[in-house]
């Protein structure tokens, strides 16, 4: 099934563009990298446009415009996860909601119905999220109900993006995801230039409104992150040198709306749970960055993750 194949890949570039968004944060506040992925990801979603086309259904722009709010709640709540921990049982739990909440829908709400090995490859695909979601190197405790609650939401956050996109009509073309990151960019900018606001109120630089602050990690404008760098790996060993962390912050808004476009192409060609298992495998693309760029060594129940991940995509693709 092409759909799958197209999925995965997609999964893989969510994850490239979480690598960036967390590397840009080291040097500019998250919500910066955010709004700066946005607007990237709207240019270059209007540039292919005009190519790719699309009719202006009001059904479809409301669609669009919702994805978009959906995705900035999704931020906010991963955010207060962050803050709350401990990401070792946060970061596999909204990855699984992430994947669940989609997949219930395909299933109980649209009626898709797969052979036996279609089955089994959703079965391995969740658990192949769990291990690929893993954080390793945090000490494991008991998280709190309100860490719990956020994870959920922020899970079902990122969720509800497929379902909704799966909404869209054929004939929309691009027009939903244009909305989306219009959207995206409305929301995540007024933040930013209010936070410069305030900062001039305070007698404080631009510069340092734009400073990072808090936990040092960039969501991309679809919600997803890099939670294992946000929550496990010091400043210093996520900064390539040589890389500004503008052009960073682009760079995951560029492959952050290139990862919904094979999302959409994928929805549009397959089923919504085959889609949204296979998306959910997203932090796959951010480990294999940071074991290639930055060196960094792989965890055994990571690499399980990952083999089986490519072992749930060809169940699905032929289930």
């Amino acid at each position: 099934m092409i759909a799958a194949l197209v999925a995965l890949v997609g999964a893989l570039v969510y994850g490239a563009a979480d690598f960036l968004g967390g590397l840009a944060a080291r040097r500019l506040r998250s919500i910066v990298v955010t709004a700066v992925a946005a607007v990237s990801g709207l240019v270059a979603l209007a540039a292919l446009l005009p190519l790719v086309g699309g009719q202006w259904h009001p059904a479809d722009v409301l669609w669009g415009a919702l994805s978009g709010v959906v995705g900035v709640v999704a931020i906010v709540l991963l955010y207060a996860c962050l803050g709350i921990g401990p990401m070792s049982i946060l970061s596999p739990l909204t990855a699984v909601i992430t994947a669940v909440v989609p997949m219930s829908w395909g299933l109980l709400v649209q009626g898709e119905a797969f052979s036996t090995l279609g089955y089994a490859g959703l079965a391995v695909a969740l658990i192949a999220v769990i291990l690929v979601g893993f954080v390793p190197g945090e000490k494991v405790v008991r998280p709190s109900l309100r860490g719990l609650g956020m994870a959920l939401g922020a899970g079902a956050a990122i969720g509800a993006f497929l379902i909704i996109l799966d909404q869209t009509s054929t004939t929309s073309g691009l027009v939903p995801l244009v909305v989306n990151r219009a959207t995206n960019t409305v929301i995540t900018a007024s933040i930013v230039v209010a936070l410069i606001i305030l900062a001039h109120r305070r007698g404080l630089t631009m510069a340092r409104a734009l400073a990072p602050a808090g936990i040092p990690v960039g969501a991309a404008p679809s919600g997803h992150v890099d939670l294992e760098h946000a929550a496990t790996a010091p400043p210093h060993t996520v900064r390539p040198a040589g890389f500004s962390p503008w052009w960073l912050a682009i760079g995951c808004g560029v492959l952050d709306a290139a990862a919904n476009l094979a999302a959409l192409l994928a929805l549009r060609s397959g089923d919504l749970a085959v889609v949204s298992a296979l998306t959910a495998l997203y932090p796959a693309g951010t480990i294999l960055l940071a074991a290639l760029v930055l060196r960094e060594r792989v965890a055994g129940v990571q690499w399980a993750g990952l083999l089986l991940a490519i072992t749930a995509g060809g169940l699905l693709a032929v289930g």
